[in-house]
């Protein structure tokens, strides 16, 4: 009678280890080890977030600094001019003589301005017919400087339609008009920020024939290159 209930026993007991056999065998997964961050890491990263405030603490402090003084450009501008000469050697060849008095204006409150690298050119119906080199010098706020420059023109050559022109407005009209652009590299100094950029002015003028020729009127614009 006990025959057939171990007979049983035995094969449940089987069926149970076939059974665990027959499950998925799950390896162990593999956790890394958590590294600590070396202090060198740590200590660049401070240097670098120091670095970034104190750029941008100065950024701001220089932005309001400017805003403060409001830094504006220096103008150029021609208050008086006499026409002496024009004359042809032949229909092409121009000689003339140019007198003008220029006035540098520093308009600033607080800040000095130098002036660097001027030339002042003088066009006819947008041919060059004189030029003329000027010194650097310094400027002191709110300071004028008035300079006068003579501009000689000998032997320049103007094609035949453009003379003809200049001849008309001397003898017909008694008018002569030219326009003068002076290029100038002006450099501001505020605290330690150091700033240079260029200036353009053109002027617009309109002279009486000579001998005598005097400024009829003028008119000038100073622009940032």
């Amino acid at each position: 009678m006990l025959a057939p209930s171990i007979t049983r026993n035995q094969s449940s007991l089987e069926s149970s280890s076939s059974s665990l056999n027959s499950r998925p065998h799950h390896p162990k997964l593999y956790q890394p080890r958590l590294q600590r961050t070396k202090p060198v890491i740590w200590c660049f990263a401070g240097l670098c977030l120091i670095f970034s405030l104190l750029l941008i603490f100065f950024g701001i402090l220089i932005l309001i600094f400017y805003l403060a003084i409001k830094p504006r450009n220096p103008t150029f501008d021609i208050p008086n001019a006499t026409l002496n000469v024009v004359y042809f050697d032949s229909p092409q060849y121009l000689n003339g003589d140019f007198i003008l008095l220029a006035n540098f204006s520093n308009p600033n409150r607080r800040i000095g301005v130098k002036f660097e690298s001027l030339d002042i050119e003088l066009f006819f119906s947008n041919r060059l017919i004189s030029n003329k080199t000027v010194n650097p010098f310094l400027q002191k706020p709110k300071e004028t400087r008035l300079q006068t420059l003579n501009l000689v023109s000998k032997l320049v050559f103007l094609p035949q339609d453009v003379g003809v022109k200049m001849q008309s407005q001397v003898v017909e009209s008694n008018k002569v008009s030219y326009y003068v652009r002076g290029t100038f590299k002006v450099k501001f100094k505020i605290g330690l920020i150091h700033l240079s950029y260029w200036l353009i002015s053109i002027c617009e003028i309109e002279m009486t024939g000579p001998p005598a020729g005097v400024l009829v009127s003028r008119q000038c614009i100073t622009t940032r290159r």
